[in-house]
């Protein structure tokens, strides 16, 4: 069995040794660029994972892993370019760094090229692999869309945010899991199972930012703090508030995220009193909790030994407790 941290360094070299071409450097450069600049190597890690816990080797799953790992990257390309992002994982961004041009072709590139790392999979496997990765793919986009869209309203539901962070954060997670559990020879049961263990962690980990970015203490978070309130981004604290809240304070909490003339430190102090009052935060911790309740149910109904089960669990709880 391989630890959590092995699979991540594992996946760190497999990135590292891809072989792109060296022309035209203006299309491979960028991609070069934005995969050595570092990451959690979380999503193929579980690639790798799942298949371990079936089977010792995890050279059937390292196509499926980097794939994955390519495709996400792929994803934050162009993500960066609809957010105006200056920066990504303390660099430049790709398209900060060259042009906005530049980043969606060398994001385009990217996705073929994920296709054609899957393509080295198992052959008997390819089909339901596929099938999985085209569902993964067309729900991320799914999610970004649903982000966008409610960036212009004001009506979000709680439901809504959970279905929009399940389909751009959690199905990923998800994925990856069940490709490589198809890779190591899952049964199907199992591959279900480890896709829901997937979409538990996305969303308890996508509601620890939403926690983290209001209530982290700066200096151990890294960054400071209260910018989803400044942005006026929809989290699962502001639409659980503006649920609970009567109409004079959803109104006034509203007036309030939209107000450009607060200075921010005030507009933060004052948007998370609003929290406070309506129990946000405490909401906020219990369903991260529950989450990750049903994500340890997930594991122990796989019918597998104890010991392979332990880098999940030991997953599980290192989510649990970060604090950045």
């Amino acid at each position: 069995m391989y630890s959590l941290h092995e699979l991540i360094a594992m996946s760190e070299r497999e990135l590292a040794q891809l072989p792109y071409p060296a022309r035209p450097a203006g299309l491979y450069e960028p991609i070069r660029y934005a995969l050595g600049a570092g990451g959690k190597r979380i999503r193929p890690a579980l690639v790798l994972m799942a298949c371990n816990l079936f089977q010792e080797a995890v050279t059937a799953a390292k196509p499926a892993a980097l794939a994955v790992e390519v495709f996400h990257n792929f994803t934050l390309l162009h993500d960066d370019i609809m957010d105006n992002a200056d920066t990504r994982r303390g660099k430049p961004s790709v398209h900060k760094k060259w042009n906005d041009n530049t980043a969606i072709l060398s994001g385009d590139a990217m996705l073929i090229y994920a296709y054609r790392l899957l393509a080295g999979c198992d052959e008997k496997s390819l089909p339901r692999l596929l099938t999985v990765f085209n569902e993964v793919a067309v729900g991320v986009c799914e999610g970004q869309q649903y982000d966008m869209d409610f960036e212009k309203r004001t009506d979000v539901s709680v439901a809504e945010y959970l279905r929009m962070i399940e389909l751009k954060t959690a199905v990923l997670l998800a994925g990856a899991l069940k490709l490589g559990a198809i890779c190591g020879g899952g049964s199907d049961m199992a591959t279900d199972l480890l896709y829901k263990y997937g979409i538990s962690i996305g969303l308890a980990f996508q509601l620890q930012d939403d926690l983290l970015d209001t209530y982290a203490d700066s200096d151990e978070f890294g960054k400071p703090v209260g910018g989803d309130i400044l942005e006026g981004k929809k989290t699962f604290l502001l639409t659980n508030a503006l649920a609970r809240a009567d109409e004079p304070a959803r109104r006034s909490l509203l007036e309030l995220l939209s107000d450009r003339t607060i200075v921010p430190a005030e507009k933060i102090a004052r948007v998370r009193a609003i929290y406070d009052r309506l129990g946000i935060r405490e909401l906020t911790e219990k369903a991260v909790a529950a989450y990750f309740a049903d994500a340890n149910l997930a594991l122990d109904a796989l019918e597998v030994a104890p010991d392979r089960l332990k880098p999940l669990r030991e997953l599980t709880a290192e989510l649990q407790g970060r604090r950045k």
